[in-house]
């Protein structure tokens, strides 16, 4: 047994110690996901600190239908979007950070960009963070686990407890929204999609 289903079965028994293992062990991922969605490390961390709190009160109940993981982002992703709603942030969202070390913590990152390519990916990470801050939060969800988490259709699916087609069809919505933005900025080109960027689902 993984010291990690040892502290899942401890928590669920009360054990805060256990627990507090488990929140060390995925709260850089936690926090990376809630920051990207709620648009600033502020509320980023009030919305994982309640999926946290929602884990710690529903562990109890967790029968492993799903993995740990894929439940806390279920609990951490629906944190995030309920104080967007709640607070009516998703349009007055501050820029997203794409290019922080936890962007993509499982894959590093080892390239040199030149200056001249690392001005020309900090614009465009600029004109994406404008454009991410605007889209409704269930795309914006959607987007997020898929092109900065790395997820896939089917992960997505079982964190965000949707069907299969549903998250096909926000993350399309949700890109074809975007691409308008980033078009109508006047800042963005549009270039013909190859069939092999639309079949792996590319920006």
């Amino acid at each position: 047994m993984s010291d990690e289903q040892k502290w899942i079965d401890a928590a669920r028994q009360g054990d805060q110690d256990a627990f507090g293992e488990l929140v060390r062990l995925y709260e850089k991922r936690v926090l990376a996901l809630t920051a990207r969605m709620c648009g600033n490390p502020e509320d980023g961390a009030e919305a994982a600190q309640e999926a946290f709190l929602a884990a710690w009160q529903g562990l109890p109940f967790f029968r492993g239908e799903a993995s740990f993981s894929t439940w806390l982002y279920r609990l951490a992703s629906n944190a995030a979007v309920d104080l967007l709603r709640r607070e009516g942030r998703h349009r007055n969202a501050a820029a997203l950070s794409l290019n922080d070390e936890n962007m993509n913590p499982d894959i590093p990152d080892h390239s040199a960009p030149s200056p001249q390519e690392a001005a020309e990916r900090a614009e465009l990470r600029r004109q994406v963070e404008e454009g991410l801050a605007a889209l409704p939060p269930e795309y914006r969800q959607a987007l997020v686990l898929r092109e900065l988490h790395q997820r896939t259709y089917d992960e997505i699916a079982a964190i965000l407890d949707l069907e299969l087609g549903t998250v096909k069809s926000r993350i399309s919505r949700g890109r074809k929204l975007l691409r308008k933005i980033l078009l109508e900025s006047g800042n963005f080109f549009s270039a013909p999609a190859s069939k092999e960027s639309e079949k792996e689902g590319c920006i």
